[in-house]
């Protein structure tokens, strides 16, 4: 096949395709002159049946678009194959575009969702591993109600109608008849209480007990707002894939259709098989058929960045890793609060459901039983004991000697893979920011339009187009040599209208996104991390005379205000002239000085031990 015309050829040959043009066109204009090259053509493009390419040119076609004096080789037939073709091709091209987009999107909603699982199944795994290990006496009651808990989350992170709150006060409310039977007083027989009425009124009187202190409160309020996050982000990606969707399908009006023929096969009628648009013309000719598709860019934008913001919320500063591995921590130190306020929460219990259990085994003279070596002198809150008294001196000098330097060293090459994926995203996420105003740019580039020398402009062959270019967005169509556009497309309105809400409901929900720093603003991460744990015992980070130090914060913290409302309300025992010994099982999992870093590096240092074994 010869070719009539050359895309890209320099100014000096111009004189020479003109030549061609011309003799193309007279010998079009003789009986002799064949179709060969526009079968050939429509054959090799699968436009339609071959049969209906005429082996020499008409001259009296009436045709509806590709109109020109002189005979064609088009018919009314061939028409209609070209504007099924064009629109066929011209999805396959949208959608190969954005491809890549929608495979990101989809890709990482699975990535983060299978990322949300392994981060809930570890901390479930470990808030177990405490009971199992620490409070033994009322593990294997207790895990139902752990298994419970993260089922909860783990629907919460799939974007299903859970409440956080509801679902850690339901936790905490099974935890505490077992707690209070098993730790506080465990000469009652739990195994008749836990289906017995009684049992039901300690869960009904849970939260005016308050046997838990601030502890329930504060793990809801951490979940909430880390998972909240991640919920939110798997929700903004499924919008995401829903207007993709919409999109890669968009329906062609009439005239878009008329619009794509002309440009694309209305010179193949003349013979003219390997000629190519103008780059300006079939900009007008996208930007006209796209016009509904650019109106999304705004809320694209928006949307872009919301997920930006959902995702440095998410995983910034670790959030969701700390607060699901803080759930261990949460539940050790309630379940020491409890303890520590045992004949307090008895009183109050006698009183309300009624159960005579006598003296409570937790009120005998004992000294505190310390089962696990991580309990720290600042893991006692300051209400760990009636505010009218100081703890015992005994506890002080038991307690104060625990505090130690946090042993893990932070490693600059084992970053949280949570991170990791996020900021991967990220990156990805910034190409495609603009994605529907670039689109009808990116459909007339590479070698389907010539932006030089000879080209087609819907007319005739030009040296360049000289039309005017609009720009993107309905309002522009209105200058449109190309395409007229009459009305917007009622799908692409909805899902625009759809994405809008979205992006505002979001905004709503989450008012302080936009005030969150980026992290090219935050760094690595290591120098906060160094600062606070880049230490040994070698170093001397470890404070001199630890025991006097140490007894005098513990002291302080015992004098101060109770947090968050005392267990008991009016209990008659509330103020008791001596404090009695309270056996104590457990401890903090960590100290307050060491969150929340200590956590991630305690959450990597597991992670490497699951590695390994």
């Amino acid at each position: 096949m010869s070719r009539g015309i050359c895309p890209r050829v320099n100014s000096c040959g111009s004189f020479w395709i003109l030549s061609a043009v011309i003799f193309a066109a007279n010998v079009i204009d003789t009986d002799a002159y064949s179709c060969h090259e526009v079968r050939t053509a429509f054959q090799l493009r699968q436009v339609g049946p071959l049969h209906r390419v005429p082996e020499t040119p008409g001259t009296d076609v009436d045709l509806l678009v590709c109109k020109h004096p002189g005979p064609s080789c088009c018919t009314r037939k061939m028409e209609e194959s070209y504007q099924l073709a064009v629109k066929r091709e011209t999805l396959h091209n949208i959608q190969s575009y954005s491809y890549e987009l929608e495979h990101l999107i989809s890709g990482h909603s699975d990535a983060f969702q299978d990322m949300f699982q392994y981060l809930l199944s570890f901390s479930q795994g470990h808030l177990s591993s405490l009971l199992e290990g620490t409070y033994s006496s009322l593990s294997r009651h207790a895990l139902p109600h752990v298994n419970q808990l993260f089922s909860s989350l783990s629907l919460y992170l799939r974007g299903a109608n859970v409440s956080m709150e509801v679902s850690v006060h339901q936790f905490f409310n099974n935890l505490f008849p077992l707690v209070y039977t098993r730790l506080i007083n465990p000469g009652i027989d739990g195994s008749m209480m836990m289906g017995s009425e009684m049992g039901d009124c300690l869960r009904m009187i849970r939260q005016d007990v308050n046997p838990f202190g601030p502890h329930p409160a504060i793990m809801a309020q951490e979940l909430a707002g880390a998972l909240g996050a991640g919920k939110q982000l798997g929700l903004a990606l499924e919008e995401g894939l829903e207007v993709m969707n919409a999109t890669e399908n968009v329906s062609m009006s009439k005239e878009c259709v008329k619009g794509l023929v002309k440009m694309v096969y209305c010179s193949h009628c003349r013979g003219l098989t390997l000629i190519k648009p103008c780059v300006g013309y079939c900009l007008n000719v996208m930007r006209g058929c796209l016009a509904s598709v650019s109106e999304l860019d705004q809320p694209w934008r928006r949307y872009t960045s919301l997920l930006e913001q959902l995702t440095h919320a998410m995983a910034g500063h670790h959030s969701l890793e700390l607060a699901l591995l803080g759930v261990r921590e949460h539940v050790n130190e309630a379940l020491l609060y409890a303890q520590l306020h045992g004949p307090l929460i008895t009183a109050t219990v006698d009183k309300v459901c009624g159960l005579s259990t006598g003296e409570p085994t937790s009120m005998q003279p004992t000294s505190p039983e310390v089962t696990t070596s991580t309990m720290t002198s600042s893991s006692l809150p300051p209400s760990a004991a009636p505010s009218s008294q100081p703890l015992p001196e005994q506890w002080l000098g038991q307690l104060a000697h625990l505090r130690s330097p946090f042993p893990l060293k932070p490693s600059k090459n084992n970053k949280p893979s949570l991170r990791t994926l996020s900021r991967e995203f990220l990156m990805y996420l910034q190409r495609y920011k603009s994605f529907f105003a670039a689109l009808p740019e990116m459909l007339c580039e590479g070698e389907n339009v010539v932006d030089d020398s000879m080209c087609w402009s819907g007319d005739e062959v030009v040296e360049s187009y000289t039309g005017r270019v609009v720009g993107n967005g309905l309002h522009a169509q209105r200058q449109n040599p190309a395409v007229k556009v009459r009305s917007p497309n009622p799908t692409l309105a909805e899902v625009k209208e759809r994405l809008e809400r979205f992006n505002q409901e979001t905004q709503e929900r989450f008012p302080k996104l936009g005030q969150m720093e980026a992290w090219d603003e935050l760094g690595s991460g290591e120098t906060e991390e160094s600062s606070t744990t880049d230490c040994d015992d070698e170093d001397g980070c470890q404070a001199s005379g630890d025991g006097q130090d140490q007894t005098s914060h513990t002291e302080a913290s015992s004098e101060g205000k109770p947090i968050g409302r005392q267990p008991g309300g009016d209990s008659p025992h509330e103020n008791p002239s001596k404090p009695p010994p309270v056996k104590v099982i457990g401890g903090s999992a960590s100290a307050s000085w060491a969150r929340p870093w200590s956590l991630a590096l305690l959450f990597a240092a597991l992670c490497l031990q699951w590695t390994l074994f």
